[in-house]
């Protein structure tokens, strides 16, 4: 797969994304972004197991169900989203360590910026044996 470096959110998903993030406050939750090449067309809202405020490890059985129906639709995984309650919206150290898929954006939802839960910042990433580049997210109707 070829790695994009942006991504396009139609706004109904990219909605859904963040009251996803907010229902978990106080604590991380995740998913996965899915479509093709770089148009996001579906999301899959995952249970965070660890239910932590500073870490996630989406629900294996919700994973596989996802990646299935990725498969089915002939999608590909485009991101995995996390939201961070209380840090800001760039990747921590243990995100870096944790990003095994290479050929997917990181999109980090922050609760915690000047916006707060009301206006969260919501950045992408690109993360590649340690190293962290920024991507452009494009939201549209």
């Amino acid at each position: 797969m070829a790695v994009v470096n942006y991504l396009t959110i139609p706004k109904h998903i990219f909605d859904e994304m963040l009251l996803h993030c907010k229902e978990a406050y106080p604590n991380e939750t995740c998913g996965i972004l899915a479509g093709k090449g770089d148009e996001v067309s579906k999301i899959y809202t995952m249970t965070n197991t660890e239910n932590s405020p500073v870490s996630y490890f989406m629900d294996s059985k919700e994973q596989f169900k996802a990646i299935k129906n990725m498969r089915e639709n002939n999608h590909t995984m485009l991101a995995i989203f996390h939201s961070h309650p209380s840090s800001p919206a760039y990747p921590s150290a243990k995100d870096v360590s944790l990003a095994f898929y290479e050929d997917c954006i990181y999109v980090i939802v922050s609760l915690s910026a000047s916006g707060g839960k009301e206006q969260p910042e919501v950045n992408g990433f690109l993360i590649r044996e340690g190293n962290v580049r920024s991507v452009s997210l494009f939201i549209h109707d």
